[in-house]
């Protein structure tokens, strides 16, 4: 692998934007380190450490850094998409969508579905044997919860073509007409007390934070406007927070009536937008920082397991604490002395766990060849979006309960674990057929 990484770092052309391959990797990386820091694991249950220390709430301004991954997926998405139309400027806008649909979910799902299916079978035959309580109980449940974001990304991706188009007729007004959304979805939800509506911010809002990875891609994010991005984002953020009806911590919250990621909220954007403008304004140290050829390599080499690492960092997690618990290695109180004292093992347990997972599963990480094919746009969008309600779906419950018939109500459907993982499946055949098919 060293040498491939040699090569691909040496292969790089002059025109690519290595800082947008750093914010990709330095968000996946910090959403893990996050889960890994939050998690309060006991022998009675699991917790969440922000719920023990509140105190240490306004960490998750800045490690809650998914509006970076979005933003960046935003911009690649923009150069993607229009670098299809140029190479096929004889084929229908149909056949470009079901191609640009199969590449950027192929390296996306492939992963996905490789850890869906091991943990599916492996979650049936704990819960034959009679397991399933406990800490595997726990693990059971709470293992597909961060595949959310897989189902966010997909619905973007999906979204693309039309947004792309309302980018480039509208520019900063696109962006201020899903914001705008966002602003009244919360004035019908908080004041008005319409039920339901807030469920429309998952898009509003994670599209608003999408689009700016368009103006991003057009180079219409100079330092000034990131400079107004950061400090507007981060004054209304803050009085969001201290005026209005929204918690501190910008990730969910055992136990709190309102959460600001789920379903997301004004504050959230808010966050999002001095996100964006803070790492736009370190673009150019960091930038002179990936001229160094180490630096571009390790980058390089963290971008070709990333996704794979995020999906199973949690089972290393929980793979850890199970193998503590198991040699009778003693869990203290959580944020205690002793608590601290253990996280550089916990960490370093975990992450040398998630590097064997990544060894094992790499490989399907890795772009299949791909052929230059027709295409059938509806079916590649119904594919999508039957990948996006079951990775929603299973995010939501989780492979506990298999034998019991779990559900967990996506969009006021009751979806178990089996019928999320046939929907991811099905989607995903229908959109590699649909990059196959000749009309």
């Amino acid at each position: 692998m060293g040498s491939s990484v040699r090569e691909l770092a040496g292969a790089t052309p002059a025109t690519r934007d290595r800082y947008v391959d750093l914010l990709r990797v330095a968000s996946l990386g910090a959403v893990v380190l996050g889960h890994w820091l939050m998690a309060a694991v006991t022998p009675d249950g699991v917790g969440n450490l922000l719920a023990v220390v509140p105190a240490l709430q306004p960490l998750t301004w800045l490690l809650q850094v998914m509006p970076v991954f979005f933003f960046v997926g935003g911009f690649s998405h923009a150069l993607s998409y229009r670098s299809l139309l140029r190479k096929r400027p004889e084929g229908s806008e149909d056949s470009v969508y079901s191609a640009f649909l199969r590449a950027r979910l192929q390296r996306l799902l492939r992963p996905t579905m490789v850890f869906v299916l091991v943990w599916g079978a492996a979650a049936l035959l704990v819960q034959l044997l009679g397991g399933g309580g406990g800490l595997t109980g726990v693990t059971l449940r709470m293992v597909t919860q961060p595949l959310w974001f897989i189902g966010i990304y997909l619905a973007m991706v999906a979204f693309t073509p039309p947004l792309l188009r309302l980018h480039e007729r509208y520019g900063w007004g696109a962006f201020a007409g899903l914001a705008g959304a966002a602003v009244a979805v919360d004035v019908l939800r908080f004041a008005a007390g319409v039920p339901y509506v807030e469920f429309l911010n998952f898009a509003f809002v994670w599209l608003a934070v999408h689009q700016l990875g368009f103006l991003r891609a057009d180079g219409r994010i100079r330092l000034r406007r990131a400079a107004l991005l950061a400090g507007g984002g981060l004054v209304t953020a803050a009085a969001l927070v201290a005026l209005g009806p929204y918690p501190l911590s910008m990730v969910g919250m055992p136990g709190e009536k309102v959460s600001n990621m789920a379903p997301p909220t004004l504050a959230l954007l808010a966050h999002g937008l001095w996100l964006v403008g803070a790492v736009e304004l370190l673009r150019a140290p960091a930038a002179r920082l990936l001229e160094h050829p180490r630096v571009w390599r390790t980058v390089v080499a963290a971008n070709g397991v990333a996704m794979t690492a995020f999906l199973w960092h949690l089972t290393a997690m929980f793979g850890v604490y199970g193998a503590l618990l198991a040699l009778d290695v003693d869990l203290p109180e959580p944020a205690s002395a002793a608590w601290w004292a253990q996280v550089p093992l916990r960490l370093a347990l975990a992450a040398a766990l998630t590097a064997a997972l990544v060894a094992a599963f790499r490989t399907f990480e890795r772009p299949a060849a791909s052929a230059p094919v027709q295409g059938h746009g509806p079916l590649a969008a119904l594919g999508a979006t039957l990948c996006l309600l079951g990775v929603l779906g299973l995010s939501m419950v989780g492979f506990g309960g298999l034998l019991d018939g779990r559900t967990a109500l996506l969009i006021a459907i009751p979806v178990s674990a089996p019928a999320a993982v046939a929907m991811t499946l099905g989607g995903w055949l229908l959109v590699e057929r649909a990059g196959r098919r000749t009309p």
